[in-house]
């Protein structure tokens, strides 16, 4: 099996799996989960979203920077991520409570049956009843902020890339107005993060939409493009704040292994274009 995956206007990437271990039409997306060169892989509607040999470096890039910037990390709210990684994430780094949104039940128990990485079964099976730490709604990430009780020191948002498909309902979830209601639950000092698209010169719209948006909802937003994959993440809190990332991360207690300080100090300066297309916020 061939997939061809879009990655920008006149480019794509073909993947060869080699075995197909689930192929389904869920009520929201086409999924496959099969083994690749990079070891067992999730696709939706044919991009790629995780793969076993770097979706830690994709996690960690995603979760460890909010929760740095974070006054504290004790109640976490994860809207998609269909894997359970960010969550497990959440709860090493000391969280209390993470209530894990994602409206594709079936999408998130495939990855539990079929991915080694992220939720096993059991593990899934005590979300779903609410049985420790992690609790998982499977409810429209939009719906669940309208009821949800505020006090969250971090909301992350990671969902497939945002595009140009006037039809595809988690476009919604990347605009301001999402981002406005994510930050008003959120506690004193806390962070609202989110998977923000590529920096590529060729592939970098995304990127630059979500840093307008950033810069002009949030007091202190906090850029991290993964020197070792291909996404780039933002951050933001509501308040201005020189954040010392580094010095957090010395005291951290969940240990990444894939971000150090250097690759904070790094990775942490947006591309020039990026930078250039919306005045940087006070705090940055």
């Amino acid at each position: 099996m061939r997939i061809v995956e879009p990655l920008g206007a006149g480019l794509t990437r073909h993947w060869e799996i080699e075995q197909v271990l689930c192929e389904t039409d869920t009520d929201f997306q086409h999924l496959v989960i099969g083994r690749t060169a990079q070891g067992i892989s999730l696709f939706c509607d044919s991009e790629r979203q995780s793969t076993e040999a770097t979706q830690l470096t994709y996690h960690e890039a995603l979760m460890v920077p909010p929760m740095l910037l974070a006054d504290r990390v004790r109640r976490v709210l994860i809207i998609g991520s269909s894997e359970g990684v960010a969550g497990q994430l959440a709860v090493a780094a000391g969280a209390e409570i993470v209530d894990h949104v994602d409206i594709d039940s079936a999408a998130v128990r495939a990855c539990a049956e079929h991915l080694p990485y992220g939720y096993t079964l059991a593990e899934l099976a005590a979300a779903e009843r609410g049985d420790g730490p992690v609790r998982i709604h499977y409810r429209d990430g939009w719906e669940f902020l309208a009821t949800a009780e505020p006090g969250y020191d971090v909301v992350v948002v990671d969902l497939p890339d945002e595009n140009d498909d006037p039809q595809a309902q988690h476009n919604r979830l990347y605009g301001k107005e999402f981002l406005l209601r994510c930050a008003a639950l959120l506690a004193p000092g806390g962070v609202v993060g989110s998977q923000a698209g590529c920096p590529t010169m060729w592939r970098n719209e995304t990127l630059i939409n979500a840093w307008r948006r950033f810069t002009s909802a949030f007091g202190t937003v906090v850029y991290y493009g993964s020197d070792e994959h291909e996404w780039a993440f933002l951050c933001g809190r509501m308040d201005r704040k020189a954040p010392d990332l580094v010095a957090k991360l010395a005291s951290s207690p969940y240990r990444p292994e894939t971000i150090d300080a250097m690759a904070l100090r790094g990775n942490t300066v947006p591309p020039l274009s990026v930078r250039a297309s919306a005045p940087p916020p006070p705090g940055a």
